[in-house]
């Protein structure tokens, strides 16, 4: 797995980690919030540009902090 492929990986997982914390013990919201993160990184899956794949991971930092913060 290439640099960037496990970059974009622990971002995944740190976004499911937050949804799972903030989210605990309300089954659909899980469930639809891991289904919206999944889409939202399908989407992005061929992006090749280094500074678009760097500003797609900052959104995703930031993304998780937002949730485990806010929410």
């Amino acid at each position: 797995m290439g640099s960037r492929a496990a970059e974009a990986l622990k971002a995944y997982r740190s976004v499911l980690r937050a949804t799972r914390k903030s989210f605990a013990g309300d089954s659909v919201m899980l469930r639809e919030s891991a289904v919206e993160v999944r889409k939202k990184f399908e989407e992005n899956r061929n992006v090749a540009s280094d500074a678009e794949i760097q500003r797609l991971l900052e959104e995703a930092s930031e993304a998780s902090q937002f949730i485990s913060t806010m929410i």
